[in-house]
């Protein structure tokens, strides 16, 4: 099987690879986008308290910010907001940063997109208690 070249006219052989203009794109859809990265704040926050909502994620795809170095196809930029629920007491500045880290982490590597802004919303905190001490109140 043989293909003609778009702006030349010419005919390749099987083999010839187009070039990545004559390539075109893979659109990924936002909710794509915003299920991998409620995945990946999932990932980051295992295990999730007893009675937390998962998190979820709302994500921006903003239109191709600058082209990759090699061949010179566009990247697209995301920005995501990650909500979420913790168990409390702990460190929530550490958890929020572990979060963002992965999200940027698999979104990039899922679907070769740069995220350069992920807001992480704590909605709400679980109350969970030490090990070893009593649920509820004591008498």
């Amino acid at each position: 099987m043989s293909a003609v070249s778009a702006e030349t006219g010419t005919v390749r052989g099987p083999l010839d690879l187009a070039s990545p203009g004559e390539r075109g794109a893979t659109r990924i859809a936002d909710r794509v986008v915003a299920k991998i990265a409620a995945q990946a704040a999932r990932e980051a926050l295992a295990p999730l308290p007893e009675g937390a909502a998962p998190p979820h994620a709302t994500v921006v795809v903003l239109p191709h910010s600058r082209l990759r170095s090699s061949g010179g196809t566009p990247i697209a930029t995301v920005r995501v907001r990650v909500v979420l629920e913790l168990g409390y007491p702990c460190d929530i500045g550490a958890r929020c940063a572990a979060v963002r880290r992965q999200v940027v982490e698999r979104v990039g590597a899922l679907v070769s997109m740069e995220v350069p802004e992920v807001a992480v919303q704590v909605e709400r905190l679980h109350r969970t208690p030490a090990p070893g001490t009593s649920h509820g109140r004591t008498p």
